[in-house]
Formats: structure tokens, C-alpha cells, sequence
């Protein structure tokens, strides 16, 4: 018997990646899944079949998260699919470039923010009050330990994510009388396609600086996202959850 046994979860960009992990740790505990991609649909058809080899049911949707209409039809087509949402993951998220800000492009800003942060509260405002009358179900968002440290040359990510970081507390106080939970992980460096351009970039030292000696794995992401799910955090909520290896401490 799984932890997440007959629940629907959300899972935005969950093609692959981070997203991927989650979705397939969803259905190895029992979920049935919504596979939310924005333009790689053979990953995403690859997504439902391998949720599918577990036992498990699940569609792929396409949407970008960025555009408001685009995530009130993801909701909306996710509903008519499986009737309802016990667990939703704002996951969907983009890199940076790599450059001080004033190098940056006002467009480019636009963009990462309305990714990163905009398409995270969409996802939210789509599906809370969903959760909300039903009075049961869990959010997830997910930030970055970047929202930490706010390195050079990221700011548009990083005050994405830290806002992110934001959303999750301000959130959880309002679901919480519901008994609607929300909570955030926060990756570290993760070999999704993000982490192995960043290592192609910085090297090996960004491996050298995590305590337990290795990047994480989407499926590391996968249990942290299961447990926060799962009934196991029933008095969880507006919490980050740093899985990182203990890079930050």
C-alpha cells in the first residue's frame, strides 16, 4: 500500500527534470498524475508511460505556465480528467543568464520572473480554492537554495525563488484553516538539465562545496515532495525544505 494511494496530484513541468522525479515518486506511492509540459511532448508522452508501468493513470497537458489562460485551461482539462486535485506541485521553472544586472535585459527579467514566480502563483490561484472548498489537499512549491545564498549573476532567478519562498508562507497561513497544507522544497544542485549546464559552467568546484559529496538526483527531490504529500507531514505546513546535501546550513 503506497503513501499517496487513489490521491490526483499536479505536477507543472514535469517532463523531466525535477518534475519528472516528482511525478514518478507520486506513482510509485499510489497517484495518479497530471503531466503538465510546455513544448517537449515526446518527454512528457514518455512522462505517462513510464506513470503508467507503475499502474498508474495519468494525462499529459500542455501549457505554459507563464500565461494565466494557458494554467486556468491546464486546471480546467486536469479537472474533467480526474474529476478532482488532491496534491498540486508548482514545479515549472528557467534558468537565468549568467550577467550582472545591468547587462540584463529588461525582457529577459520579464521572462524569468514570469516563469519562475508568475507561473507559480498561477498554478496556486488555479487550484487553492479548488482544495480550499473541498477542505483536504496539498501544495508544493518549488524555490531554490539560491533564494539563500542570491549569488551574483542570477538576480532574476533568485528574487524569483525567494519570492517563491514568500508565496508559501503567505499561502499556508490562508489554506491553513481549511486544513489545506503548503509547503516548499528548496533544491540545491540537482543533475537535471539545469544542474549539468551549471556544472558545464562552474565546474566541479559547485560539487566540492555540498557536505555529502554529491549533486542531488530528481528522485531526491521525488521522496522530499512524497513526504511533504503524504499524511506523514499532516502537521507540516508553511515550511522550506532545503534538500541539498547541506550545502546550505
Amino acid at each position: 500500500m503506497g503513501k499517496l494511494d487513489g490521491r490526483i496530484a499536479l505536477v507543472t513541468g514535469s517532463s523531466r527534470g525535477i518534475g519528472r522525479g516528482i511525478a514518478l515518486a507520486f506513482a510509485a506511492e499510489g497517484a495518479n498524475v497530471v503531466v503538465n509540459y510546455r513544448r517537449d511532448e515526446p518527454a512528457a508522452r514518455e512522462t505517462v508511460g513510464a506513470i503508467e508501468a507503475l499502474g498508474r493513470k495519468a494525462v499529459a497537458i500542455q501549457a505554459d505556465v507563464a500565461e494565466w489562460p494557458q494554467v486556468q485551461a491546464l486546471v480546467g482539462r486536469a479537472l474533467d480528467h480526474f474529476g478532482r486535485l488532491d496534491i498540486v506541485v508548482a514545479n515549472s521553472g528557467v534558468a537565468s543568464r549568467v550577467q550582472p544586472v545591468w547587462d540584463l535585459d529588461v525582457e529577459h527579467w520579464h521572462k524569468v520572473i514570469g516563469v519562475n514566480l508568475h507561473g507559480v502563483f498561477y498554478t496556486c490561484k488555479a487550484t487553492a480554492k479548488h482544495l480550499v472548498d473541498r477542505q483536504q489537499g496539498t501544495i508544493i512549491l518549488i524555490s531554490s537554495i539560491g533564494a539563500d545564498a542570491c549569488g551574483p549573476l542570477g538576480a532574476p532567478y533568485y528574487c524569483a525563488k525567494a519570492a517563491v519562498n514568500a508565496l508559501t508562507k503567505s499561502l499556508a497561513k490562508e489554506c491553513a484553516p481549511s486544513r489545506v497544507r503548503v509547503n516548499c522544497i528548496a533544491p540545491g544542485l540537482v543533475m537535471s538539465d539545469m544542474g549539468e549546464r551549471m556544472v558545464k559552467f562552474y565546474g566541479d568546484a559547485l560539487i566540492a562545496g555540498i557536505p555529502l559529496g554529491r549533486p542531488g538526483q530528481p528522485e531526491d527531490i521525488g521522496k522530499a515532495a512524497v513526504y511533504l504529500a503524504s499524511d506523514d507531514a499532516d502537521f507540516v505546513t508553511g515550511k522550506i525544505l532545503r534538500v541539498d546535501g547541506g550545502a546550505w546550513m
